[in-house]
């Protein structure tokens, strides 16, 4: 799994490269975005125009907290959940290498960039707390895809397929994408992860309806609660049972989670 996505993340990031290499004329820049940056905004990482400025204290503090946090749900809690309940061993493990990779070392590594002087943008926005299921998937999760996504297929194809469609289908190739690196590595559970994306791209559609603005769901309680159910309730199909016992559990033991 780790090659395939590694594979696919590194084709992509050179692409995107490719894109914007004109942008910037400081070569330490294109070097420090393909060898040692994960997000996918190339444009704003090159641009030495840009001016940032430093990240507070706390923002460090919190990545810390969150380098933590996952690293002691991954060698810590996870082996001492029974081994009878693998599922839950899994998710366990696999929650803290999120919180240890996308949210605490990604965000240092943020920092860093940022106390450069370099416009690197957050990978996760702290996705808790958004008001609707559209926020969620566009403004705060996994920033460096929803970049891709937005470059590669909305920006393209929105004016000839419509805004609603071609956000649909945004959702669709996230779908397929997943499945190519979950799905495929796990030897099963094939079209899950894509049906996961399907019904968050039907949810964002509902949400957006003139049903969905009568009944608030893209702002306050009602709005989160919608995002939580949607994002949350499902995403069993997304990581599914297969992918956990075949890639997720034997990865743990490999680096002696377990």
């Amino acid at each position: 799994m780790w090659l395939l996505a590694f594979s696919i993340f590194a084709a992509l990031k050179w692409l995107t490269w490719w894109q914007n290499r004109g942008v910037s004329q400081e070569h330490w820049r294109s070097a420090a975005y393909l060898l040692a940056w994960p997000g996918m905004d190339a444009q704003s990482f090159l641009d030495a125009r840009r001016r940032v400025p430093q990240p507070p204290v706390m923002r460090w503090v919190w990545a810390v907290f969150e380098i933590v946090l996952g690293a002691s749900l991954l060698w810590g809690i996870a082996r001492r959940i029974p081994v009878a309940a693998e599922l839950l061993r899994g998710w366990t493990g696999m929650l803290g290498i999120v919180l240890l990779l996308h949210f605490g070392s990604f965000q240092l590594l943020c920092l860093f960039w940022q106390g450069c002087g370099v416009d690197a943008k957050p990978i996760m926005l702290a996705p808790i707390r958004s008001a609707s299921l559209s926020e969620f998937w566009g403004k705060r999760w996994n920033m460096g895809f929803r970049q891709l996504a937005h470059d590669l297929v909305f920006r393209p194809l929105h004016r000839t397929l419509g805004v609603h469609a071609t956000g649909f289908l945004v959702f669709v190739v996230s779908g397929l994408i997943h499945d190519l690196v979950i799905s495929l590595p796990a030897g099963a559970g094939y079209g899950l992860p894509t049906m996961y994306f399907m019904v968050q791209g039907a949810g964002v559609m509902v949400e957006r309806s003139k049903v969905g603005q009568r009944l608030g769901l893209r702002q306050g309680p009602r709005g989160w609660i919608y995002m939580a159910i949607f994002t949350a309730g499902p995403a069993f199909w997304l990581f599914h049972p297969p992918f956990i016992r075949h890639v997720i559990l034997p990865f743990m033991q490999a680096i002696h989670a377990l």
